[in-house]
């Protein structure tokens, strides 16, 4: 049986606030790293049509991840079969992929800050476009943290962040498809006026 990601994302408008509530409820802060993702297509562009995802991630570690709808939808929660594994080298295995038939497609770049709570993982992310928390572990956990913390369930975000970027890249006419901070230093993006776009985005 295959690991499954099951997990929300909400738009934080005040992210010390979070901080300070994820704080109280006793949560263990793991620390705050830079991510470097790389997502990567083959020739046809197959990946994508399939809604799978082939990505390499750089932060403290180098990991290599490969994520795929399951067979079956849930409409309250974002649910994904994920493998993922940890390599040695960054740029080898950016080199293996693009040796094999593969290309990066897409950069984005986020600071996130990880959080343990009840076997749960909590993230506070800041991309170049806003600030998000995402809640990763068991449905009941999920529930369970979101409302201790003061979200509501109903403004929960059940897509990635790549395709967030495509909403704001779509309704913005921006020029450039990698997701990085270089890319965003002269433009400002309120997120506040894509939020009902982002709730009803899968």
């Amino acid at each position: 049986m295959q690991p499954l990601e099951i997990e929300v994302k909400f738009y934080l408008a005040n992210v010390e606030a979070i901080h300070s509530r994820i704080m109280k409820l006793g949560a263990q802060r793991l620390g705050r790293a830079f991510e470097t993702n790389i997502r990567f297509e083959d020739a046809n562009n197959s990946l994508i049509k399939q809604k799978s995802l082939l990505r390499l991630r750089k932060d403290t570690k180098t990991r290599l991840t490969f994520k795929s709808e399951p067979r079956s939808e849930d409409h309250e929660f974002k649910i994904l079969k994920e493998l993922e594994v940890e390599v040695s080298d960054f740029h080898i295995m950016k080199q293996i992929l693009e040796s094999i038939g593969f290309h990066k497609e897409q950069t984005y770049e986020k600071w996130r800050e990880t959080f343990i709570l009840n076997r749960t993982i909590l993230c506070i992310d800041t991309l170049p476009y806003g600030d998000f928390l995402e809640i990763e572990g068991e449905k009941h956990n999920i529930k369970e943290i979101s409302g201790s913390i003061g979200l509501e369930w109903s403004k929960r975000i059940l897509t990635n962040y790549l395709h967030l970027f495509q909403i704001i890249k779509d309704k913005s006419d921006l020029p450039f498809s990698d997701v990085t901070f270089d890319n965003f230093k002269n433009i400002r993006i309120d997120c506040k006026q894509y939020l009902d776009l982002f709730r009803s985005a899968v």
